[in-house]
């Protein structure tokens, strides 16, 4: 073999391995994103699970508010229904827009069971309604905190698949698109200063 033979091997050996490094990190960063909504998942199932225990005890209360509980019963169950949709391809634009859609309609269902709830006392006293309440409230937080996880690792994904080289390479290596974020209606919105005059 002649010196050029040799070059030539060393530069084909050496593109195949950065090429090889670019399949690699596309895989290690859909994983990472694909495990973030995994998380997501557990946090959404468990909230899923409470509401029913929650209903439950507020109905012994509430006898004359069944179109509140039965609107937060119908909004769990679309919820979760859509997330198994979602979970079985987190990659999926439609099925994350639909899930966020759902969760933002399960969050104003609970908002308006929060504001007849507080017409009564009893029921906002009583032990376990605290309890299912707590569970809640410290499941929206894990909720928040995985999806934020997963955000940042579908950010990650995203800027690595449309940076240069690995945009060349993405769809052929089996990542056709973007992957999305998951958002929901939870944010305050910002609104406007006020006008000030003298």
């Amino acid at each position: 073999m002649d010196l050029s033979t040799i070059i030539t091997l060393v530069i084909i050996a050496a593109i195949a391995f950065y090429i090889a490094g670019i399949y690699n990190k596309l895989v290690t960063l859909k994983n990472r994103y694909q495990n973030g909504f995994a998380q997501i998942e557990v946090q959404l199932k468990r909230r899923y699970d409470l509401i029913p225990n929650l209903i439950e005890t507020a109905k012994g209360y509430m006898k004359h508010e069944s179109e509140t509980l039965e609107a937060v019963v119908q909004a769990r169950n679309e919820a979760a229904s859509i997330l198994k949709t979602a979970a079985s391809d987190p990659s999926n634009t439609q099925a994350m827009g639909k899930l966020a859609g759902a969760e933002g309609a399960l969050q104003s269902a609970m908002g308006k069971l929060n504001v007849v709830m507080e017409a009564y006392p009893d029921l906002k006293a009583n032990q376990n309604m605290m309890q299912l309440s707590e569970e809640l409230t410290s499941t929206e937080n894990r909720v928040a905190f995985a999806r934020q996880a997963f955000n940042d690792a579908v950010m990650g994904y995203n800027s690595y698949r449309q940076s240069f080289p690995p945009v060349v390479f993405a769809t052929r290596f089996g990542h056709p698109s973007d992957a999305q974020l998951l958002e929901f209606d939870d944010s305050p919105q910002i609104q406007a200063a006020p006008k000030v005059s003298f």
